[in-house]
C-alpha cells in the first residue's frame, strides 16, 4: 500500500469504520455491569485479565459490594477472597476500595462524567476513563486503546513504531477518525481482534478489512 497523506487514511478508515458497523453494529461491551459505578470497577478489574474472568467474580462482588457506600465500607481482605482468582487480585482490591471511598468524599456518591475527573480515581487510568465515558456517558473524549486497539491500530497502518504506547496510538487515531466514530472503536476492534485480528496467528484469509489492511497475510 503506498504512502497516504492524512486525508487518504481518513478515507480509509471511514470505510474501515463502515464495514465494521455491518458486521458488529455499534460493538457491545463484553464486562457486565448495571450502572457507571459497576462498570468503572470491572474495568479497574479487567487489567491484565480477561474480561470473561472478570465476569465470573464480579456477580458476588456486586451483590456484596454493588454500591459506592458499600465497597468504600468494605475490608480490602473481603473483597481479595471475591477477586482471588484475577490477576493482580491484592493491589486491584485496595485499588476498587480506594476508588469507592473517593466517589463518595470528592464525588458526591457519583462517577463523574469527566475524563480528567475519572483519572483522579484511584485505579482509573485513561484507557480505563475512556471506557467509562464512551459505555456509560455516551460522552466520547477519546479512544480506550487496550492491547486489541493498539495491535489493529499498527496493523492498519494508522499507528508506526514510534507510537511505542497507548497514548501516542491514541492520538494517532484521534487524528485520523471523527469524534462521531470514538463511540465505538473500542468495542468493534474488541471483538474484531477476537474473532478475526488475533495476536497470532490472525484469519486474513476472510478478514473483512483485507484490501484496506497493508500488513494483510505479514503475520505467519
Amino acid at each position: 500500500m503506498p504512502r497516504e497523506n492524512l486525508t487518504q487514511k481518513r478515507e480509509r478508515a471511514a470505510e474501515i469504520e463502515r464495514r465494521l458497523f455491518e458486521r458488529y453494529g455499534e460493538g457491545e461491551c463484553s464486562l457486565d455491569h448495571s450502572d457507571p459505578f459497576t462498570l468503572t470497577i470491572a474495568v479497574i478489574l479487567s487489567a491484565q485479565c480477561t474480561d470473561a474472568a472478570v465476569n465470573k467474580v464480579t456477580p458476588e462482588l456486586f451483590a456484596r459490594f454493588g454500591t459506592p457506600e458499600a465497597m468504600a465500607h468494605a475490608k480490602v481482605a473481603d473483597i481479595e477472597a471475591i477477586i482471588h482468582p484475577l490477576g493482580f487480585f491484592r493491589s486491584k482490591a485496595k485499588n476498587i476500595v480506594a476508588c469507592a471511598q473517593t466517589v463518595l468524599t470528592d464525588f458526591g456518591g457519583e462517577i463523574p462524567n469527566d475524563i480528567d475527573a475519572l483519572q483522579t480515581l484511584p485505579g482509573v487510568g485513561r484507557k480505563t476513563a475512556n471506557v467509562v465515558m464512551c459505555q456509560a456517558f455516551r460522552n466520547p473524549q477519546g479512544i480506550a486503546v487496550d492491547t486489541h486497539v493498539f495491535r489493529i491500530a499498527h496493523r492498519l497502518g494508522f499507528a508506526t513504531r514510534n507510537d511505542d504506547t497507548p497514548q501516542k496510538t491514541e492520538g494517532k487515531l484521534l487524528k485520523i477518525y471523527p469524534q462521531s466514530d470514538w463511540l465505538f472503536i473500542n468495542h468493534q476492534w474488541v471483538h474484531f481482534g477476537r474473532d478475526t485480528c488475533s495476536a497470532r496467528n490472525p484469519k486474513c484469509d476472510r478478514c473483512p478489512l483485507a484490501d484496506l489492511c497493508p500488513t494483510c497475510g505479514k503475520h505467519a
